[in-house]
C-alpha cells in the first residue's frame, strides 16, 4: 500500500523544528547542541533552503567506538543530517513501515521493546509448558547484520510505499552513504587506534579485547546501514518484515518473538525446529544474509539467552536471571556514579531496577544496594 505522503508535505520549517526540538531533549553532546543553537534560525532555514533545492546529499560522519557491553562502531551526524533522518524517519518511514510489521517484531517502537519481547516469551513458554514435558527454542542471529542489509534490496523493499521521487532520492542518499570511501577508512582507523591502546594495558582479557576489535567488520560496497541513524533503526525492522510473514503464515510457528536480527521459536518438538532452520536458512538466501554460529537449538531445562536475559525452566516453573556479563556491567557502572557522585545516579539506578525487576533478582538488588 502507496504512502499519501508527497515531499513537499515533508518541506516544512515547522517539522524541521520539531524534529530539532526532539533531537535536543534526547541528546547528551551539549556541546553539539550549543554550536547549532548560537546561529539557530540560520541553520534551520539552512536545512530548509537545501530541502527546497531538492539536493541534499548526506555529511561525513564522525566514526567512533564505544566499548560497553562489547566494541560497536558508532556514526554520528552532524545536526543538520539527524534532523532531516528525524524527518524522514517520523513523516515517512515510520507510518511506511509500522502498518506492515507483525506485532512479535518488538524491536525499537512505540509500545513494543525489550518489555514486549518478555512478554511474548513468558506467554509462549507458559502455554508450551502446560501441554508438553519439552520445550525447545532455536535461537537465530544474523551474521553483521547492519553490515550485510543490501542497498538494492532495502530500496525496492521501500518503493513499495515510497512513490515520490524526492523522498526516495533523500533515503537513498542516507542508505547509499555507507559506501563512501572514508567510512571503511574511519572503521579501520578507530579500532587500530583502540588495539595499540589496548596492548599497552597490563589486564587479563588483553587478546581477548583484541581479538574482539579485529572482528568488528568493515562495509562491502552496495551494503549496509549506518550505525546510530534513526533511520537505520526503522529499516533494519522493516528489512526482514518479508521473513516475519514467512516463519509465521507459511511455516505456521506460532510461538515466533524478533528482535531486529535476533529471532526465537518455541516448540514441543525438536525435530520439527531443525526443518523450520534449514528452510529459513534456503529463505535468507532471498536476502542475501545467513544466520551466524550462534544459531542452535536450545533444551529449555538447560537454559538460552534472549533480550539480555537468561530463561530457564525447572520442572514446570519458568526462571529468569540477569546474564553475567551484564551484572558485572551493572556493578561497575554503579560503582563508579556513586563514586564520584553522578548527578544522574539516582536516575540510572531507578533504571537498572526496572531491568533487574523483570529477572529473579532480589539478591542482586540487595547487594547492589538499589
Amino acid at each position: 500500500m502507496a504512502l499519501n505522503v508527497k515531499y513537499n508535505d515533508i518541506v516544512d520549517i515547522d517539522k524541521i523544528r520539531e524534529m530539532y526540538q526532539i533531537i535536543r531533549t534526547n541528546t547528551k553532546n551539549r556541546g553539539k547542541l550549543h554550536k547549532f543553537e548560537l546561529f539557530y534560525s540560520a541553520n534551520i532555514i539552512s536545512i530548509l533552503t537545501v530541502l527546497k533545492n531538492k539536493n541534499y546529499v548526506h555529511s561525513h560522519y564522525n566514526i567512533f567506538l564505544v566499548h560497553e557491553p562489547k566494541y560497536r562502531i558508532i556514526m554520528s551526524e552532524i545536526m543538520s543530517d539527524k534532523v532531516i533522518n528525524h524527518l524522514i524517519s517520523k513523516y515517512v518511514l515510520d507510518p511506511g513501515i509500522t502498518p506492515h510489521l507483525l506485532p512479535q517484531n518488538v524491536a525499537t517502537r512505540k509500545g513494543k521493546g525489550t518489555k514486549e519481547g518478555i512478554r511474548y516469551v513468558k506467554m509462549y513458554i507458559n502455554k508450551l509448558k502446560l501441554n508438553y514435558d519439552k520445550v525447545y527454542v532455536l535461537k537465530c542471529d544474523i551474521k553483521k547484520y547492519f553490515y550485510s542489509i543490501d542497498h538494492e534490496l532495502i530500496l525496492n523493499k521501500i518503493k513499495r510505499f515510497i512513490t515520490d521521487e524526492d523522498i526516495m532520492n533523500i533515503v537513498t542518499s542516507i542508505i547509499n552513504s555507507t559506501d563512501e570511501e572514508y567510512v571503511n577508512k574511519g572503521i579501520k582507523h578507530v579500532v587500530n587506534k583502540e588495539i595499540e591502546r589496548v596492548k599497552g594495558l597490563n589486564i587479563l582479557d588483553k587478546e581477548a579485547k583484541i581479538a574482539e576489535l579485529k572482528r568488528i567488520p568493515t562495509y562491502p560496497k552496495g551494503k549496509g546501514l549506518p550505525i546510530g541513524n534513526m533511520t537505520s533503526q526503522l529499516l533494519a525492522i522493516y528489512f526482514l518484515n518479508d521473513l516475519d510473514h514467512y516463519i509465521k503464515e507459511k511455516l505456521h510457528c506460532k510461538y515466533y518473538i524478533r528482535y531486529m536480527d535476533d529471532f526465537v521459536i518455541f516448540h514441543h518438538d525438536k525435530e520439527e525446529l531443525k526443518k523450520i532452520k534449514k528452510l529459513i536458512e534456503e529463505k535468507l538466501q532471498e536476502f542475501k544474509l545467513e544466520l551466524n554460529k550462534k544459531t542452535n537449538i536450545y533444551d529449555l531445562n538447560h537454559g538460552f539467552g534472549f533480550l539480555g536475559y537468561q530463561f530457564l525452566l525447572k520442572g514446570k516453573r519458568l526462571i529468569i536471571k540477569i546474564n553475567p556479563q551484564t551484572k558485572r556491567r551493572i556493578k561497575k557502572k554503579m560503582r563508579k556514579l556513586k563514586k564520584i557522585n553522578a548527578s544522574n545516579y539516582e536516575q540510572v539506578k531507578a533504571s537498572y531496577m526496572g531491568y533487574l525487576k523483570v529477572a529473579h533478582s532480589k539478591n542482586l538488588i540487595k547487594k547492589m544496594d538499589l
